[in-house]
């Protein structure tokens, strides 16, 4: 299945850097796409412009919670109309997903707007919400077990399109709440289920069974997996798409910034983890130290980030919970812009080197 855009440039086009890139020069890559609740509209913006580019192509693509969502929502929409509908399939979800922003009690306070700030940390109902929660269970608090992700999937994504989306391989992460371990779905065993339960926020809704057990977000122990795209991909570079920051400066010391960090911190932990490790193969790589084919596996193996760090250390956690329109269309459009400029500064990068120093960021 071709879903980059199939357009030949004139020869003139063709032969004048001005006119901008080729399209004919395309990369394959693998997709590692963060979850983050609201804030994954930034990679729905991300991942918008680079079918609007064109140039790359998806090998495989391990995505967690709202990444999952991503990941769905563009593989239905290639089964079903190409990159324009991957496009369309996202804008779909999105979009609904900031209809209940409308109706939902958790929104910013009068002064979070007038400043511009996107946390909904002063938000009553929000505040609210966080009491109960560390007081009454979700099966409590929710009986009926109203879970507005599971409308909007309904709605706007074809679990059916998704496996029938061949040409890419899917890997999404869940928590399994009996077994302590992470399980990866792979694309033939995508539903809705699968992709409720990699966003299954245990302090809000029930546990997602499946096949007998209970699985909570896929956030906890992989986010997202890298090991299912080295293992499993075949793309030797993989792109990360970052909506968590990594660092922060200072000492948290209000309880809500500590509660950030801790969250932060919980959600990263799997990602430091098998950066870590992959740092120090490559390292007993280099030293000829590991045996072939797996020398060959991680000598080829090339990493890349798209994401704004500066950016979203100036969103708390209750950003998560945030689905104002205006506000991911905010993200959205920070997302094409960010992945524009790693577009122009990065994309030659691409099956030559990796533009991230692993080790000297993780080791």
């Amino acid at each position: 299945m071709e879903y980059a855009a199939n357009t030949t440039p004139s020869p003139a086009q063709a032969a004048s850097p001005s006119r901008g890139p080729d399209p004919r020069d395309k990369r394959r890559v693998s997709l590692a796409l963060q979850g983050g609740g609201a804030r994954g509209a930034f990679t729905w913006g991300v991942l918008d412009c680079l079918l609007e580019d064109g140039r790359i192509i998806i090998d495989a693509i391990s995505a967690t919670s709202a990444g999952a969502m991503n990941a769905a929502a563009l593989m239905a929409g290639l089964s079903q109309g190409g990159a324009q509908g991957a496009r369309e399939t996202l804008d779909r979800f999105w979009l609904a997903a900031s209809d209940y922003g409308y109706i939902s009690p958790i929104r910013r306070s009068l002064a979070d707007q007038f400043s511009g700030r996107w946390n909904i940390d002063a938000s009553p109902a929000y505040i609210w919400a966080n009491l109960l929660s560390q007081t009454f269970s979700p099966t409590q608090k929710n009986p009926i077990d109203f879970n507005p992700l599971r409308d909007i999937i309904s709605r706007t994504i074809d679990t059916d399109a998704v496996r029938a989306c061949s040409d890419i391989r899917l890997f999404i992460t869940a928590s399994n709440v009996r077994t302590g371990r992470p399980r990866v779905f792979e694309r033939d065993e995508v539903s809705l289920d699968v992709l409720l339960a990699s966003g299954c926020l245990p302090d809000m809704f029930h546990a997602i069974e499946i096949d007998g057990d209970p699985y909570w977000d896929g956030g906890f122990m992989g986010n997202p997996a890298l090991w299912p795209l080295i293992q499993g991909g075949h793309a030797g570079d993989i792109v990360f798409v970052q909506i968590t920051p990594m660092e922060r400066a200072g000492t948290p010391h209000m309880p809500m910034a500590v509660s950030n960090r801790m969250n932060e911190l919980a959600f990263n932990s799997s990602l430091m983890h098998e950066m870590r490790n992959l740092a120090l193969i490559q390292e007993l790589v280099e030293q000829d130290a590991l045996k072939e084919p797996y020398a060959e596996r991680y000598r080829d193996l090339r990493l890349h980030m798209i994401g704004d760090e500066a950016a979203i250390r100036t969103l708390g956690v209750s950003s998560k919970f945030n689905v104002e329109r205006a506000f991911l269309l905010h993200l959205k459009a920070a997302g094409r812009a960010c992945a524009r400029d790693w577009l122009a500064t990065t994309f030659q990068d691409l099956g030559k080197r990796s533009s991230v120093d692993v080790r000297g960021s993780f080791l």
